[in-house]
């Protein structure tokens, strides 16, 4: 304790200096814009760089979960082909007919790759961080989705970076509907186990089965139709029991989610502005 008290006495005018030098540099960056943009624009920069390099290292480590997810992938992709190949013989339709059928219409649709450098699972409002921004075309209410399905909505966007509203996020709501049946309902993440959320307001006339598979319905700005949700995981009633609540098991796995995609509709800006302007 003596040689401590030493030691604080002997350099008393240093630590004096750093708390005056601290000091002065928070009444400077507070009370002063430019400095302050300065600095949180810096600080922005130096943290993007920082989750940037930490999600390529947790990529890494990664790899081979990836890796075996892509050859089931691509092994049900192969089972489904040889399938639909045979449907076609037995229709005598043309297999360029239905291969169209599964793409996006390049007149339509702009797709960007980007990767996650920060991902959180364990909040109520969890957030995705993309090493992609403005300055690689993304912009705010574009659509994320991987490999599997659905990932979320952008968010807000920086020029090199973007954050992401994922389905697990107290915020997200989809607009989406049981494959066979044009009835709807809008997905929402309740907390705890990232692999379920809950389809909301589907009508009790509705038809449907566990194991159904769901998809987005399209009546939105956002996601086309048709882009995979999950599946039907249970069922029990609103609590007005006036419709179904759906638990749906999500195809996305949150804790795994490295590569994806963002989707641009042509003409997204206009249709949001035209409603936008009715809800006034």
């Amino acid at each position: 304790m003596r040689n401590l008290l030493n030691f604080l006495i002997k350099y008393n005018y240093w630590f004096l200096f750093l708390l005056l030098e601290v000091a002065s540099f928070i009444l400077l960056f507070r009370f002063n814009h430019y400095q302050q943009s300065v600095y949180f624009t810096s600080a922005n920069g130096i943290a993007g760089k920082v989750y940037e390099i930490s999600g390529s290292i947790t990529s890494y480590f990664h790899l081979k979960k990836v890796n075996e997810d892509l050859l089931d992938r691509n092994l049900w992709l192969e089972q489904r082909l040889s399938y639909l190949e045979n449907v076609l013989k037995a229709k005598g339709m043309d297999s360029t007919r239905l291969y169209s059928l599964d793409r996006l219409n390049p007149t339509d649709y702009r797709i960007f790759k980007a990767n996650v450098i920060k991902n959180s699972l364990n909040r109520a409002d969890n957030y995705i961080t993309l090493d992609r921004g403005t300055a690689d075309s993304i912009r705010p209410e574009m659509g994320v989705v991987d490999a599997n399905g659905v990932v979320g909505i952008v968010y807000k966007t920086s020029s090199h970076y973007s954050l992401v509203i994922p389905l697990l996020n107290s915020k997200s709501s989809i607009s989406c509907k049981i494959v066979g049946s044009e009835y709807f309902g809008y997905l929402k993440w309740e907390g705890g186990n990232s692999r379920f959320a809950y389809l909301k307001d589907l009508p009790r006339h509705a038809e449907f089965n566990l194991g159904d598979t769901v998809v987005t319905s399209g009546y939105s700005t956002v996601f086309p139709e048709g882009v995979m949700i999950g599946t039907v995981d249970d069922m029990s009633d609103s609590h007005d029991g006036l419709s179904y609540l759906l638990k749906i098991k999500l195809a996305t796995d949150f804790g795994k989610v490295s590569n994806v995609r963002v989707i641009s509709r042509n003409g997204q800006a206009e249709q949001w502005a035209l409603e936008s302007r009715a809800e006034e």
